[in-house]
């Protein structure tokens, strides 16, 4: 079984600091000296330091613009909080030791949703992996496709970037393509197939998962998905009206956490394209009207599959 886990970025750290020229002062006037900064002193520049970085973030969601005064205040604060202090010199921390808010992180960029436990941290749009198309020209392949690839993960994350936004075209990508479609399928129209079954349902289908997040659609992160590989198998030439062979596998799971709660639903059908996975059936396979579906929302991660279908 493969799984493909969103992994947790390192946060930013915003540094606060400020130096002092040592500019000449008139004769008579005293010079002061700082005092060795308390323990309770780095505690609160440490605060401070978190929540310039948390109003840093909420400005640029709610695109709000720090004024000139705004940022003086700010600059003020950090002054105050990491500044002098008439504190005895025994209390200061002792050397070596980390101050809270001040251990350094590795940064690094990561546009998938994340979530940490116990808490999902909510988006302002969703993020979306470009998904190179596959050549139009090369014919299917008989390589087996993984889960654990560079480009399952972008097309998983477009795939739940379109379920948190109700936007069925951001996980176009990670769909079966046209061109593969009109090679696999040996029927008399394979164009108008895909798209008015196959894309048509998918976009209903996205609606639905779409609708399954409630109010808390921008508060769900995406956790993991699910592929239960050993599960699948190769279509052969002739079933299903394919003409060519492909690997299929039922019942992926989609994992994710909403309102600290793991939750799940299914993709109901992975085919393959010269070795990569795509979604051709997110809802159900079969229906009985043009309507969205949701294949086996549950509470937790769910159980991958059942094997079967074409």
């Amino acid at each position: 079984m493969n799984t493909w886990t969103v992994k947790k970025p390192a946060r930013h750290r915003v540094l606060l600091g400020s130096t002092q020229a040592d500019t000449p002062r008139p004769q008579g006037t005293r010079r002061h000296f700082c005092c060795p900064i308390t323990a309770t002193q780095r505690n609160l520049a440490g605060q401070l330091e978190q929540t310039l970085h948390h109003a840093c973030l909420f400005a640029e969601d709610a695109r709000v613009k720090f004024t000139p005064g705004r940022l003086a205040v700010l600059a003020v604060l950090a002054a105050l909080v990491s500044g002098c202090s008439s504190g005895p010199a025994g209390s200061a921390a002792p050397r070596g030791t980390a101050s809270p808010g001040a251990a350094a992180q590795s940064a690094s960029a990561s546009p998938t949703p994340v979530s940490t436990p116990g808490t999902a941290q909510p988006a302002s749009s969703p993020s979306v992996i470009a998904v190179p198309p596959p050549p139009a020209s090369l014919p299917q392949t008989m390589a087996f496709p993984h889960a654990d690839t560079a480009v399952f993960h972008a097309e998983m994350t477009d795939l739940w970037a379109a379920v948190v936004a109700g936007r069925p075209a951001l996980a176009r990508d990670a769909f079966f393509p046209l061109s593969a479609y009109q090679k696999v399928k040996a029927i008399g129209d394979p164009a108008a197939d895909w798209q008015a079954r196959l894309w048509g349902d998918f976009r209903l289908d996205v609606a639905a998962a779409h609708g399954l997040l409630g109010h808390g659609t921008r508060q769900a992160a995406l956790v993991r998905v699910i592929v239960p590989s050993q599960q699948a198998s190769w279509i052969v030439p002739g079933v299903c009206e394919n003409g060519i062979g492909y690997w299929h596998v039922a019942g992926a799971r989609v994992v994710y956490r909403l309102d600290g709660h793991v939750r799940s639903f299914g993709i109901a059908s992975l085919i393959s394209w010269r070795g990569r996975w795509y979604v051709v059936h997110f809802g159900a396979v079969l229906r009985n009207s043009a309507v969205g579906l949701v294949d086996q929302p549950s509470l937790g991660p769910g159980v991958p599959g059942p094997p079967g279908g074409c």
